[in-house]
């Protein structure tokens, strides 16, 4: 969806959105419930719960959305889980340079939300489908470029060699899943628009002696992550 369709335009500066708080009143999720074990458990008889967000877009009446998966790919590290992350490409038409899963729209040929993700990961970051033991998904997210995205969790042993698609990737990373289901890590940004509030959550990451900006994961990538948290913590 672009800006002449939808009454609110994209953010193009996040980062300079002010940071009104940090949720240091949400519990982290318990390091056991974080185990691989424990994840299979969790997605295999799902608790009674509720997203926190289903999109910051909407359906707009006459046009149809666009369906797309992304893979959320939990890296089985001796460390602890960790979840893999790209950065787009500068050049894309949509999320330009931004923070996401490995994913893209839906094509006809795909089975259904499952076999996207995996097809569109493979093509975009190198990973195989054979190497991601599917867990399950989480409920569908509408992002503003108007598209109804599912995320599609799995798990990955390593090890793995990654071939990144230079025309949609620039760079791939991993960030542990604990500090992403720690909500005090979660940035509340807050702002004015057209007269109305607007909120987002940022989850800045730099892995420890990395130089420069950390990646800042914000937008439906990170209410995904926040949609993950109240699935574990419910």
């Amino acid at each position: 969806m672009d800006a002449s369709t939808d009454p609110r335009p994209l953010i193009l500066e996040p980062r300079t959105v002010p940071v009104l708080g940090r949720d240091h009143h949400l519990r982290p999720i318990d390091p056991s419930r974080l185990q691989a074990e424990a994840l299979r458990e969790r997605f295999a008889t799902p608790p009674a719960w509720e997203p926190e967000t289903r999109g910051d877009g909407r359906i707009l009446e006459g046009r149809a959305s666009r369906a797309a998966s992304v893979l959320v790919p939990l890296i089985e590290r001796d460390s602890g889980l960790t979840v893999l992350l790209t950065r787009r490409t500068a050049a894309l038409r949509d999320h330009a340079g931004q923070i996401s899963f490995p994913g893209g729209r839906a094509e006809p040929g795909d089975a259904d939300v499952v076999a996207t993700a995996l097809r569109e990961t493979e093509e975009e970051v190198g990973l195989r489908a054979a190497t991601v033991e599917v867990l399950g998904s989480l409920p569908a997210y509408c992002t503003i470029t108007h598209y109804v995205v599912t995320p599609v969790v799995g798990l990955v042993r390593p090890p793995f060699t990654l071939a990144l698609d230079p025309r949609e990737v620039d760079a791939a990373f991993e960030v542990p899943l604990a500090f992403l289901m720690t909500p005090a890590h979660h940035q509340r940004h807050v702002f004015e628009q057209a007269g109305q509030p607007r909120q987002f959550l940022s989850m800045p990451w730099s892995a420890p002696g990395q130089p420069g900006e950390p990646y800042f994961i914000w937008g439906a990538t990170a209410a995904m992550l926040r949609n993950l948290y109240r699935f574990l913590d419910a």
